[in-house]
C-alpha cells in the first residue's frame, strides 16, 4: 500500500530549524539547495558588490534571502542567489527576519555545477509569473548572463555587451567585467 506523504505548509516550512544546509519550499517540500563552489561563489560576491554599491538609497541587495511566492496557485520559497528589492516595495522600516514578503524586482540566479540551463529556464519563467520582474541567470562556463523579462523574449549577454535597464537606472555592467571581477579563469 502507497503511502501519501503530508506536505508542508508554509508555516511549518518556516517553522523548521535551522541547519547548515539551505531548503527551498517546492511543491510542499523541503528542497535541499546546492552547495555553492569557489566559482559560484565568487560569482555571487563579485555580482553582489557591484549591485550594493549601485543600490545605495533605492534599495537592498542580498545573497540566498528566501522570498514567499506563490507558483501555480501554491507556496513558494525559492533562495535566489541574490535578490534585489527598491524601498518602493519594501520599505525601509520593515524589518522582520523572515523570507522576503513580496516579489522583488530581481532574482540572480547563478548555475551551479551539475544543474542545466533548461532548469533555471523554467524557474526563471516560474519567478516571473510569481510577480519578479527580472531574473538573470548567470552561467559560468558559457561566461554569459541571461535577462529573463516578463513582457518580452530573454537576451542572452556575453563578452562586452552592456548590460542596462530602465528598472535599473544607472546600473551597467558586462560579463566581461563579471567574470573577470571573480577571477574565472578564462574558458579554453
Amino acid at each position: 500500500m502507497q503511502q501519501l506523504e503530508k506536505k508542508l505548509t508554509l508555516k511549518e516550512f518556516l517553522a523548521m530549524p535551522e541547519s547548515d544546509v539551505t531548503h527551498e519550499l517546492v511543491k510542499g517540500e523541503a528542497v535541499p539547495k546546492m552547495s555553492p563552489k569557489r566559482f559560484h561563489s565568487a560569482l555571487q560576491k563579485t555580482l553582489l558588490f557591484i549591485i550594493d554599491k549601485w543600490c545605495q538609497g533605492k534599495g537592498e541587495v542580498y545573497p540566498e534571502w528566501a522570498i514567499a511566492l506563490k507558483r501555480r496557485g501554491k507556496d513558494w520559497v525559492p533562495v535566489p542567489d541574490l535578490t534585489y528589492i527598491s524601498y518602493q516595495r519594501l520599505p525601509t522600516d520593515v524589518m522582520e527576519d523572515e523570507p522576503c514578503p513580496v516579489p522583488p524586482e530581481l532574482a540572480i540566479e547563478i548555475i551551479s555545477q551539475g544543474q542545466r540551463f533548461g532548469t533555471l529556464i523554467e524557474k526563471a519563467t516560474d519567478y516571473l509569473e510569481a510577480g519578479v520582474l527580472r531574473v538573470w541567470v548567470v552561467d559560468p562556463h558559457a561566461r554569459s548572463i541571461t535577462v529573463f523579462y516578463p513582457d518580452a523574449p530573454p537576451r542572452t549577454y556575453t563578452k562586452d555587451m552592456v548590460i542596462t535597464d530602465s528598472l535599473f537606472e544607472g546600473l551597467e555592467l558586462t560579463p566581461q567585467q563579471v567574470f573577470g571581477e571573480a577571477r574565472l579563469p578564462e574558458k579554453d
